[in-house]
């Protein structure tokens, strides 16, 4: 049972949000003659700073501009997901995320092995006010257990996604799976991102008890809000819900589930 009731993470997708369809998927040439997935109707904004190609999914957005509808408790908006991995916001109220010494707080599924050095990871930080909430109310992590790490420094990886071929009959969408693909992969040219990825490095393991995380004070300049508004302006609606699962390799992978 959730303790913390009516609370809806900002990355949860919610009923309302449809990606969109097949058919607004084409074949098209970039640099150098090399073949390229693409939309009919791209825009820059379709493509991350990596040229990279994000899926399409509407937005239920309210007047606060903050997520409405009923959530999709297993998955998660990737554009959202997007806004606050490359933002290092909270995962919950898109709020600052840093904590008093100026690291961040990202849960990870299960537990850590100790010769882990790395770790890949989809979860978008949290702020301490609601490292509690996030560890509860997201099925994955209140399902498989968490561990808290506190990290210094945490570098774009990569992306997870969807690979597409071209063939006699249309597009095609091949299997996905939750490895992330690294940025300079050649596969990238033919592959829709929905989630963005980080790797984690410089991790100390930390119990949500840990002095650091019971004060409420961020080194944002912003004031810190139970639900605070995402940044100014809003993030592009390009990217469609994806279901979320932890897949084990190394270094160590998490997919966010909302």
């Amino acid at each position: 049972m959730r303790t913390f009731k009516g609370l809806v993470p900002y990355i949860t997708a919610r009923e309302d949000e449809e990606p969109a369809p097949l058919i607004a998927l084409r074949a098209r040439f970039g640099p150098g003659g090399r073949s390229l997935l693409g939309y009919w109707d791209e825009v820059p904004e379709d493509r991350d700073t990596r040229g990279v190609l994000w899926s399409r999914c509407s937005q239920s957005i309210g007047h606060d501009r903050m997520p409405v509808g009923r959530p999709r408790w297993r998955m998660v908006h990737p554009a959202r997901q997007r806004e606050t991995m490359l933002r290092l916001r909270c995962q919950v109220c898109a709020g600052p995320a840093r904590t008093p010494d100026g690291r961040y707080l990202f849960l990870e599924s299960g537990k850590l092995e100790a010769s882990t050095r790395l770790v890949w990871t989809a979860q978008p930080p949290v702020c301490v006010d609601h490292a509690r909430a996030a560890a509860e109310v997201c099925p994955h992590l209140s399902r498989s257990g968490h561990v808290a790490l506190l990290v210094r420094a945490a570098p774009l990886f990569g992306v997870i996604g969807t690979p597409y071929q071209w063939t006699s009959a249309g597009m095609r969408a091949l299997p996905a799976d939750d490895v992330p693909v690294p940025y300079g992969h050649p596969n990238l040219g033919w592959f829709l991102a929905s989630q963005l990825v980080r790797e984690l490095r410089d991790v100390e393991t930390v119990d949500l008890d840990h002095p650091m995380l019971t004060s409420r004070t961020k080194l944002d300049t912003e004031p810190a809000t139970t639900v605070a508004k995402p940044p100014t302006p809003p993030p592009p609606e390009h990217t469609r819900p994806r279901e979320g699962g932890a897949t084990g390799t190394r270094p160590r992978v998490t997919a966010t589930s909302g």
